[in-house]
């Protein structure tokens, strides 16, 4: 287990005040439009809620999905929104944020490149980034998180919730043509934005 120092724990304390900050600020309208998207190909490499195994010792459960791609991939905007929070973090890496309304976040951490700005809106399937391994990273992947009213959530759940496909494999194309109801509602259990 590596301790952190003083200052280093100072800076992960900062940022995970700034992303709970980035959460909680929501538009009260509905910004997303039709199903939720898988934001870059690639293999499930984690799913939300396995815990984790770390130097042995039992971690808290995993808080988003991993996408496993090659560094340079696309990342795309699983729906509209608007960019709440980006920058460099110390676990997550290179950051996006984006607010799609109502109390419903979506964040993609340990991005190679930034391609918007806070405050930018995004459209559904936009190129907002690129996969990478910044941060607390062990290889090239997107980490996809979901917010939603406090709590995190499973993706897939989201992505069921609001009918897009959720299987591995299937391209951002055929989740996007899938006909479905636009109701963010998704189960899974609550975390706390720290990573």
């Amino acid at each position: 287990m590596v301790e952190l120092d003083e200052a280093t724990l100072e800076r992960v304390r900062r940022e995970k005040a700034e992303l709970g900050g980035a959460l909680e600020d929501s538009a009260a309208r509905r910004l997303w439009k039709g199903p939720f998207l898988m934001p870059a190909e690639g293999r499930i490499s984690s799913s939300f809620g396995l815990r984790r195994i770390l130097n042995g010792k039992p971690r808290s459960p995993h808080t988003g999905l991993d996408i496993g791609a090659p560094a340079g991939r696309a990342v795309r905007a699983s729906n509209s929104g608007t960019v709440t929070l980006t920058g460099e973090r110390y676990f997550s890496g290179l950051t996006v944020v984006i607010d799609h309304g109502l109390g419903l976040s979506t964040m993609y951490f340990h991005l190679s490149e930034v391609l918007v700005k806070e405050g930018e809106r995004v459209e559904r399937g936009q190129i907002i980034g690129r996969v990478g391994s910044t941060g607390r990273s062990t290889g090239p992947h997107l980490h996809w998180g979901v917010w939603l009213s406090g709590a995190r959530v499973d993706p897939r759940s989201l992505m069921a919730a609001t009918g897009a496909a959720a299987e591995t494999g299937k391209t951002l194309e055929a989740a996007a043509e899938k006909p479905g109801a636009t109701s963010p509602a998704a189960t899974g259990p609550a975390g706390q934005p720290d990573r």
